[in-house]
Order: structure tokens, then sequence, then C-alpha cells
């Protein structure tokens, strides 16, 4: 009699267990990458005695939600009392994201964002423009590595205002940037 009760006592345990499976936290996906790319860019415009025209284009896809690689072709007219350049070349950027929210840190009704950008700028120069040595013609490739940080400003759903700060690491031998390169990106 001991042995039957202590069989059903086990039976009942089990049964009564069985549906008492603790709830496993189901593994998040990433979402599609046509949800996790993003475009957009940059436009300048400047006219008077120095006039300069530029148009910088970018494409991009997060890769986590707090990491972005982007690429784009990019494009400036510049012209002063001394003459007249095109620039043209592609960027290539890694952004990641310290913070997504800043209302969630300190409350003051902002809902910005904190990142930082490193990117890859290479260009094609018109070497003549740049330089006063009679043999120093034609064009001439110069690759620059950039970093710095910035604050993103949600805008809609998807789209954002960012305004960069960014600092020439490997030199500024043709003066292409100001210190540092303020830079003002829409994205959606």
């Amino acid at each position: 009699m001991k042995k039957i009760l202590s069989i059903t006592l086990l039976l009942v345990i089990f049964a009564s267990a069985a549906g008492q499976v603790p709830e496993t936290k189901k593994p998040q996906k990433n979402p599609p990458l046509k949800q996790r790319l993003f475009f957009g860019g940059s436009f300048g415009l400047q006219f008077g005695t120095v006039t300069n025209i530029e148009v910088a284009p970018l494409a991009g896809v997060w890769l986590l939600p707090r990491l972005a690689v982007g690429a784009g072709p990019s494009f400036q007219y510049y012209r002063d009392p001394y003459g007249r350049t095109s620039i043209y070349g592609g960027r290539a950027m890694l952004q990641m994201t310290l913070i997504q929210d800043l209302n969630n840190i300190i409350p003051i009704g902002w809902n910005s964002g904190i990142f930082v950008h490193g990117e890859y700028e290479a260009l094609s120069l018109e070497r003549s423009f740049f330089t006063t040595a009679p043999e120093n013609s034609g064009r001439v490739y110069y690759g620059s590595f950039l970093a710095g940080a910035g604050i993103s400003q949600p805008t809609g759903r998807k789209s954002s205002m960012n305004i960069t700060f960014l600092w020439s690491i490997t030199g500024n031998e043709y003066g292409l940037y100001d210190t540092p390169e303020i830079r003002i990106e829409f994205y959606f």
C-alpha cells in the first residue's frame, strides 16, 4: 500500500509539473535587410567670392541595432578668385551609437542620441589647384581617415538629422578640412 501511494504521488507531481515548463525567451531576430537599410547624405551650398557646391549621398545598413556601415560617392565644385576645381571620389563610414535616447539618462525632453563616427574618404584632386609648382599637373589620389562624434535627432519613425564633428587623422596636406569638419546629414 505504501508503494502504491508513493507511485501515485509521484505520478500526480509529474502530471502537474508537465504543463509548467518554464518559458524560454525566443531569440530576437534581426529585422529583414529591407528594414535595416538607410539612405541620405549631405548637400552643401556656398555662393559669393568663394563658391562651394557639395553633394555627398550615402547608402548604408544597420548591422546591429547600434552599429551601421555605409558608403557613397561625393562631388564638390569649388571656385575662388584664384581658380576653380572639381573634387570627386567616395567615402565609407562606420558609425556606432553610444546612447540611443539621451532622455533616458537626462530627462530634459530631448530624444537625441550620441554616436561615434569614423570614415575613410578617397578623393581625386587637381594637383595644380593645390600646389604652385609647374611640374605638378594632372589629378592625384588623396585618401584620408576622419573620426569624431555627433548627435542624432529623430525626425520620424525611420528618419533622423545628424550633426557630426570630424577631425582628419591622417593629416591635411591639401587643406581640404576645417578643424573640426562639421556636417549636417539627413537619413531616412
